[in-house]
């Protein structure tokens, strides 16, 4: 029992080492590049060449409430590709201020602050979009990036 305990340990250890390694062969790809795997081979791409993978913010909703403004985003992850996106890992910085935990949806957001498509999303298809919304406080459109794609 102890042995399957230390064993489990060990996996989610790895599967959070690796969904937070966001380069190639264990090397970061480097400012202005991100990490792509296609088939199990990773290369490092810069960013103006992956316009094939874009994100598309809409704003959905503005409200007041107690002097408190919030707005409501619609995010679109458009793969423009020829094949699937099977992960995507997108960056944030302290500009995503959600109304409150429960103020995203149909996204991941792991410790660290990045987004990933949920575990019942197994993909973003050739040539399609796939949707994500949230809440912030505020009006100003929060900062998002692409980190990482895998193919």
């Amino acid at each position: 029992m102890k042995f399957l305990a230390v064993l489990c340990l060990i996996l989610i250890a790895f599967a959070f080492a690796s969904a937070n390694n966001h380069g190639c062969n264990n090397q970061p790809c480097g400012k202005g590049r991100i990490c792509h795997t296609l088939k199990g081979f990773c290369s490092c791409i810069e960013i103006p060449q992956c316009k094939d993978v874009e994100l598309l913010s809409q704003v959905k909703n503005k409200w007041e409430v107690d002097n408190k403004k919030f707005t409501q985003y619609d995010v679109a992850i458009k793969n423009n590709l020829d094949f699937d996106i099977t992960q995507i890992y997108i960056g944030t910085d302290a500009s995503l201020t959600l109304r409150d935990f429960s103020s995203i949806w149909n996204v991941n957001r792991l410790p660290n602050g990045e987004l990933t498509l949920p575990g019942y999303q197994l993909s973003v298809n050739k040539n399609s979009t796939y949707t994500f919304g949230f809440i912030i406080n505020g009006d100003c459109n929060p900062n998002l990036e692409i980190l990482a794609v895998t193919f």
